[in-house]
């Protein structure tokens, strides 16, 4: 399955006259058993995404004993008082979308001295229990961070489910490129062909690569 996802990503990079290997493929790999993620790093794959800094803490670090160039990303919602604990243990984090969240994000690399790299959630969809920034307000907030001196990336997206995410994909790289962020967080199992084909370069993929989840 992680053989397929590759082809098709590449595939959807020559069809946009992207460069082969300019998008990274996140392997999701939250509420899966270690067996079927011991798996996918022993064909090779060393980028993965995580919801929670609980599950991941739980997971990780003995991973990353035996497969030490491993990377970890957070792509599920941060709490303020996870913060400590997800600046020392991810490579990334996907979904800064609040001042209270940057503050102690910044105070926290600060101390540590050092820094995921930051992508800002934007909510495109404007849904109401969503998080991320809605996009009128992502301008102002992108410059909060960089006032923080949060090492910003990039942007992240979860387009709303019955709604074309194209447009959604288009918006969200349209508010990187006046900001001059260059990371576009977009893309999913159904639809990061068309992420791809806006510019992603990360996309995330879970029951593509892992099977289904078991949330049992």
């Amino acid at each position: 399955m992680l053989a397929d996802i590759q082809s098709r990503i590449t595939a959807a990079e020559t069809a946009a006259g992207r460069p082969t290997g300019s998008t990274q493929l996140l392997a999701v790999s939250k509420v899966q058993p270690n067996e079927r993620v011991a798996d996918v790093l022993a064909q090779g794959h060393r980028l993965f995404g995580e919801n929670k800094v609980q599950e991941a803490a739980g997971k990780w670090p003995t991973f990353q004993e035996q497969y030490p160039d491993a990377s970890v990303h957070l792509i599920g919602p941060l709490q303020t008082n996870k913060v400590k604990q997800a600046v020392a243990l991810f490579d990334a984090i996907h979904t800064v979308d609040r001042e209270k969240l940057a503050n102690k994000l910044a105070a926290e690399i600060q101390s540590q001295g050092k820094s995921p790299e930051l992508f800002i959630q934007v909510n495109t969809g404007e849904e109401p229990q969503k998080a991320g920034v809605l996009p009128a307000d992502a301008d102002a907030f992108i410059a909060t961070c960089r006032g923080l001196d949060l090492p910003i990336i990039g942007l992240m997206v979860i387009p709303p489910i019955n709604e074309e995410p194209s447009l959604h994909f288009a918006l969200l790289r349209k508010i990187a490129a006046r900001n001059g962020l260059v990371g576009l967080s977009m893309g999913m199992s159904s639809d990061f062909e068309r992420a791809i084909a806006l510019g992603a370069t990360h996309i995330r993929v879970g029951s593509a690569i892992f099977g289904e989840r078991d949330y049992g």
